[in-house]
């Protein structure tokens, strides 16, 4: 399935909350991450995500049972974060 998670945290935890998604997905935007994972590996990431967050943060998760059906416009600058560190 697709995924796109994005997410408002406390300062503290932005660093780590960030890292630990791109371990899963790819970073798209700040806050946000996108890409094709097992529910399995979501599942995981999930708890491992929750246990770095608390009560204040917010997580939103947008799933895509079948990406065939999405479609994805960028207006203006495709930013791939992958592409400023390489």
């Amino acid at each position: 399935m697709f995924v796109i998670i994005t997410y408002d945290v406390g300062e503290k935890r932005v660093g780590k909350v960030c890292k630990k998604l791109r371990e899963y997905l790819d970073w798209t935007q700040n806050s946000v991450f996108e890409g094709e994972i097992t529910k399995g590996k979501l599942k995981k990431c999930l708890s491992e995500v929750k246990k770095i967050t608390t009560e204040e943060d917010s997580i939103y998760l947008y799933t895509i049972e079948n990406p065939n059906h999405m479609t994805k416009q960028v207006i203006g600058k495709d930013r791939s974060f992958d592409q400023l560190f390489f």
